[in-house]
């Protein structure tokens, strides 16, 4: 079939023939069973023009390794036919055809190949069952863009293809080519093992650059969706042609080059093809770029078109990944021989003989460079260019035949084999080559690891030298590294520092890869890598500042132990001597005028209330509890009644003999004596009945306040209902109130004891106190709020004890002489005056 448009290209720019070549000749054999080669002979058409010593390197690069490819693939099926055990009987043939690195060039030899053996014609049938093509299996070609569209055609007609050298990982998906396998890793091996790369020197701030083709365009789009859950920023990102002929060209490396240095950069990489690194290179040498570290791939890391730009040593240090491969045993000894051979009359005659055999009206074969190729033009290309990968797509294939037709170590049955019973050899069973065992994955590949190699100039000369190896993880000799800085080290390249366990990232700028790290605050933790915020420690936990974890909280109330506690229960155990020291000394002195004139038996039920007020501080301390809490401010509101009831009959008393003398007679019997101690009852009597109320509005409760303390629980009393936490004390206060109202404005009578004034003075000091307390008690929410119970209670016992009982006691100890009648006469006692009027 004649396509003239491929064919144009192919005789205008690309490597067909003129005339006859005694090499070339030999790039077609028959076989029992013929194998089709894809190889980039072809210059591109552009470069053909061009008369510059570089283009022309470059030019004569191309050329010379798709020439070594085909002659390993050939070096490789000459193997297979010498070898007595894998296809014993079976001769392997081959078609090797130029892809002139464009797609549509390496359409034409592929449809060749589909053309049914023996015939020019490819058969449009309904079922391909028995369909013999040309080729059993097709081995290359060597570009992603190639294999893209070439293993689409192969794959219709279920033909195996194996490249060498295509990596995008476009071509995994098994479904779209089926019959599509590869000797090389795929892309994502290789941005997985650059990404381990960027993170044990800890580059987080780079550039990254892609030619602009099927595997530029490819590994930068994996590069990009892998590096951002490694917190790897990408400070640019852009393409480049593959081309220095294209339009604009020379503008877009320009601007790429400049948007790198706008950027602060230290770290590049670069996924792109040989020329197109170069000429990035070039021109970054050429704009003054700085030194820098490139990161680069296979594509130009091994090939001299890149090394050999002019002044290339001052772009910085060179770090890259390359395909783990041996040696071909023997090829350079095949390569030379071959060479040897062609130099003489026999080798030139068979070829000639070999091309008047070929079909005019098929494709051609001859290769025009290679006229002009001596083994001085390869030999030095032999040790750098990579073989192996295309003898072990020629030995798959060779060992997926060896199964399907059932061989033995001595023969092989001729039986006729279609190019679809291979694929399940292939998928399913391992092969070895050279000693070495191959196996295609899933995805139909073989990852046969990296080395991470350096380029080192020693004298002027380039040396790639291995710094590393990776097999799903990456160790590197960083000490063998030696990097463009002034003290060889790596140099820094981020935008940001790394954040540090417990710290987050706060964005800074516009730049989203920009931030500061800040510490979690406390009761929050760093949860992970990932997280870009920090996690609240649930509420029986918490976490000091810059945590990564929580911890459990610890109970936090008065502890007995705690020197504030031991202080307070010191001053109780004080308060309450006192108050037992007075009562015993007022049991004493019982009937004495002074003690009589104070309320005799109902100040000494006074001093008995004190001291289980003081006593009752003991219910603040240690661990609370409900029942604690309930029992605190009903012990305080009782104790406080006792004493303030035994006040009021004396209070009324005063009052009664100072404001209303002419109805005093009358109303004291109220008062005094035995009803004194009724109206005490019954005062109490009230409280209880109010506590009561209390307890069914709302009692004091336990309250576990995970708020106020950063690190612990605070377990502390809560009040439930403030209005019956009103009720409960108000009425102490009205009683207070009433006392201070009757005697504050009694005076004392010549030379004679007031008793009167002790009970304004008591009630006086208890409202200064409730005061403080109220307004203190209602805003604290610590353990404080406890010590300020205790410390209120304290307060009021001893103001009354200072103010009441003190004056009466120093009398009765120091100035007995004062406890007569005439001085501490009873004033229920006195005859009370006659109005003047």
């Amino acid at each position: 079939m004649q396509l003239p448009g491929l064919w144009l290209c192919l005789s205008w720019g690309c490597a067909a023939s003129l005339g006859p070549s005694c090499l070339s000749a030999q790039f077609r054999r028959p076989g029992d069973f013929i194998l089709g080669g894809l190889f980039p002979f072809g210059k591109d058409t552009v470069n053909l023009t061009a008369r510059s010593e570089p283009t022309l390197l470059r030019c004569e690069r191309l050329f010379t390794d798709g020439l070594i490819w085909a002659l390993g693939m050939r070096f490789a099926i000459d193997q297979i036919n010498n070898s007595s055990s894998l296809l014993p009987g079976v001769t392997l043939g081959y078609d090797m055809y130029d892809t002139c690195w464009e797609p549509l060039v390496a359409l034409q030899p592929s449809l060749l190949f589909l053309t049914r053996r023996g015939t020019t014609g490819i058969g449009v049938l309904c079922n391909y069952t028995e369909y013999q093509p040309r080729v059993t299996a097709v081995i290359g070609p060597h570009k992603s863009d190639l294999c893209l569209v070439t293993a689409k055609l192969f794959s219709s007609f279920l033909i195996p293809q194996v490249s060498y050298g295509a990596s995008s990982e476009a071509l995994s998906n098994t479904e779209l080519f089926p019959s599509f396998y590869r000797t090389v890793p795929s892309d994502k091996n290789l941005v997985d093992a650059v990404v381990l790369l960027l993170n044990q020197f800890g580059w987080n701030w780079i550039a990254t650059v892609a030619s602009d083709d099927e595997y530029g365009r490819g590994a930068q789009a994996l590069f990009l969706s892998m590096v951002g859950t490694d917190n790897i920023c990408i400070a640019f990102e852009g393409l480049i042609p593959t081309s220095p002929a294209e339009p604009n060209a020379r503008k877009r490396l320009e601007d790429a080059v400049r948007l790198i240095n706008s950027t602060k950069v230290n770290v590049v990489v670069l996924f792109a093809h040989s020329l197109p690194a170069q000429a990035l290179l070039e021109h970054s040498i050429r704009m003054g770029l700085g030194k820098k570290v490139w990161i680069g791939t296979e594509a130009w890391l091994l090939s001299d078109i890149a090394a050999h730009t002019p002044n290339i040593q001052s772009v910085g240090t060179v770090l890259g990944f390359v395909m783990r491969t041996a040696t071909l045993p023997g090829f350079q000894e095949y390569v030379a021989e071959l060479f040897s051979s062609a130099a003489q009359e026999e080798f030139c005659r068979q070829s000639r003989e070999l091309s008047r055999l070929l079909n005019t009206e098929v494709l051609d074969t001859h290769c025009q460079q290679c006229d002009h190729v001596t083994l001085g033009d390869i030999w030095p290309m032999l040790s750098v260019t990579i073989v192996q990968p295309v003898q072990v797509a020629v030995y798959s294939v060779a060992h997926a035949l060896h199964r399907a037709l059932g061989c033995t170590s001595r023969s092989c049955p001729k039986t006729p084999i279609m190019s679809w019973q291979l694929l399940h050899f292939m998928n399913t069973l391992p092969f070895e080559v050279n000693g070495q065992s191959f196996r295609f994955d899933q995805s139909h590949g073989t990852n046969t690891g990296y080395k991470l190699i350096f380029w080192a100039w020693r004298d002027g000369t380039l040396t790639h030298l291995p710094v590393g190896d990776y097999d799903q993880s990456l160790y590197i000799h960083k000490s063998q590294i030696k990097f463009h800085t002034a003290d060889k080290k790596e140099p820094t390249s981020e935008c940001f520092r790394r954040c540090q366990p417990g710290q987050i990232r706060r964005i800074k700028g516009s730049n989203l890869c920009c931030y500061d790290c800040t510490d979690c605050s406390e009761n929050t933790f760093w949860s992970g890598t990932d997280s870009t915020s920090c996690s609240p420690c649930p509420r029986h936990q918490w976490a000091p500042a810059r945590s990564t974890s929580c911890r459990e909280r610890g109970q936090r109330f008065l502890f007995w132990d705690e020197p504030l506690a031991v202080a307070l229960a010191a001053l109780a155990a004080l308060t309450a001597a006192l108050s037992c020291s007075a009562a015993l000394l007022f049991l004493r002195h019982l009937r004495s005028p002074l003690v009589q004139a104070a309320g005799g038996g109902r100040s000494l039920l006074a001093l008995l209330w004190l001291l289980l007020q003081s006593l009752s501080c003991c219910l603040y301390m240690g661990r609370p509890s409900g029942a604690l809490c309930t029992l605190q401010q009903l012990s305080y509101a009782l104790c406080l009644n006792g004493c303030f009831s035994a006040f009021v009959p004396k209070a009324l008393e005063i009052a009664l003999l100072t404001e209303l003398p002419r109805s005093a007679p009358r109303l004291l019997r109220w008062v005094t004596r035995g009803r004194a101690w009724l109206l005490v009852a019954a005062s109490f009597l009230v409280q209880v009945l109010l506590c009561f109320c209390h307890l069914h509005l709302g009692p004091d409760y336990l309250v576990a306040d995970y708020e106020s303390l950063p690190s612990e629980v605070l377990l502390v009393c809560g009040t439930q209902s403030w209005a019956a936490f009103a009720l409960l004390h108000g009425y102490n206060s009205c009683l207070a109130f009433a006392c201070f109202l009757c005697t504050f404005m009694v005076q004392s009578l010549g030379r004679r004891y007031n008793v009167a004034r002790g009970i304004t003075f008591a009630t006086l000091i208890y409202f200064v106190i409730w005061i403080f307390f109220l307004v203190i008690f209602a805003t604290l929410r610590t353990v404080l709020r406890a010590v300020t119970q205790i410390c209120t209670i304290l307060a009021t016992t001893l103001g009354i004890l200072a103010s009441y009982f003190a004056p009466k006691c120093y009398i009765l100890v120091f100035r007995p002489d004062l406890n007569t009648g005439d001085y501490c006469q009873n004033p229920a006692e006195e005859e009370p005056e006659e109005d003047s009027a």
